[in-house]
């Protein structure tokens, strides 16, 4: 799947896209009432301060995702710092638009309250606010400043090291190795989800009737590359190719290596992309499972901070 690309805003204003389509007609949800605003032509303006958002609407945007759209902003323009999607969680689930970053991490999101969409977009745009702000201050449903609780693994902020080449296009999950220092653990990881094939594959030559749908096997491609080292999940969803539906991200990184339970560290790519959910190795497939059929979204599978997670119960 390849998407256009999209406009250069107008100096003072922000971009809102439409990712959702049916009939080839844009739906918006209840998302422009919500945030205040009134209409000016295609330009949705915010009280509060002063903050414009050019309405973007086309077909060929229909199912983009927050990591989708770093590579789509024209280059050699002004660059801003965040775009606004409303998307299939705004239109159908009622939750608040997912702001993409573009500036520090780009490719990673933070949903905001749709009634205060015009003062964060005005702090973020103004400086008084920066989008690792915004990360910090999540709720596990990837709200910003939301009442669901903290998540127990917040995502990492620290900056990025260096750039990564884009992962490997797939339509099921991706076991990535980021930590390099442990030779035997890896091995030992790869030997606990069932030993890797010789197309590099973890749990794909199972036999169905051996599953034990209680513990999930990971079907997933192993990247083994010292060039994905120290990768950070807030890079992820960048790096993920538009072309499949990848089901998830898992990173074997220092945690993996150094806790009980070989934990891995699982990226969101679609609801708020960047967000990290810990699990040890033997749930992902679960996790997995449950995500590709719809059973269960990402944020269920994201200890509260002081909380037991339910899989431990």
């Amino acid at each position: 799947m390849s998407f256009p690309g999209l406009p250069e805003p107008a100096p003072g204003e922000a971009l809102l896209v439409c990712t959702c389509y049916e009939d080839d007609k844009a739906l918006w949800g209840g998302l422009l009432n919500e945030t205040g605003g009134h209409r000016e032509g295609g330009v949705l303006a915010l009280g509060g301060g002063g903050v414009r958002l050019r309405l973007v609407e086309d077909r060929g945007w229909d199912h983009l995702h927050g990591g989708n759209v770093p590579a789509l902003v024209p280059s050699g323009g002004l660059v801003p710092p965040v775009v606004v999607l409303a998307d299939i969680p705004v239109v159908y689930g009622g939750d608040g638009p997912l702001l993409v970053d573009l500036a520090a991490i780009p490719g990673r999101g933070v949903r905001a309250p749709s009634a205060r969409l015009g003062e964060i977009l005005a702090a973020l745009l103004g400086g008084t606010l920066a989008f690792d702000d915004l990360v910090r201050d999540v709720d596990k449903y990837g709200m910003y400043q939301g009442d669901g609780g903290r998540p127990a693994f917040p995502a990492p902020t620290a900056p990025p090291r260096r750039s990564f080449p884009a992962l490997p296009s797939t339509a099921a999950a991706l076991l990535v190795r980021t930590s390099f220092d442990d030779e035997d653990g890896w091995r030992a990881l790869l030997d606990e989800l069932g030993g890797a094939d010789e197309d590099g594959w973890v749990g794909a030559d199972l036999d169905p009737d051996e599953i034990d749908v209680e513990n999930y096997p990971l079907e997933a491609l192993v990247v083994d590359d010292r060039v994905f080292e120290d990768l950070l999940p807030a890079q992820v969803p960048a790096l993920i190719p538009p072309e499949e539906h990848t089901t998830l991200v898992a990173l074997a990184d220092a945690r993996t290596f150094a806790e009980p339970g070989r934990p891995l560290t699982v990226v969101d790519l679609y609801d708020t992309p960047g967000q990290t959910a810990v699990l040890p190795c033997s749930m992902v497939g679960s996790m997995a499972c449950n995500l590709e059929i719809g059973n269960m979204d990402f944020h269920e599978f994201v200890a509260e901070d002081g909380m037991d997670p339910w899989w431990e119960g």
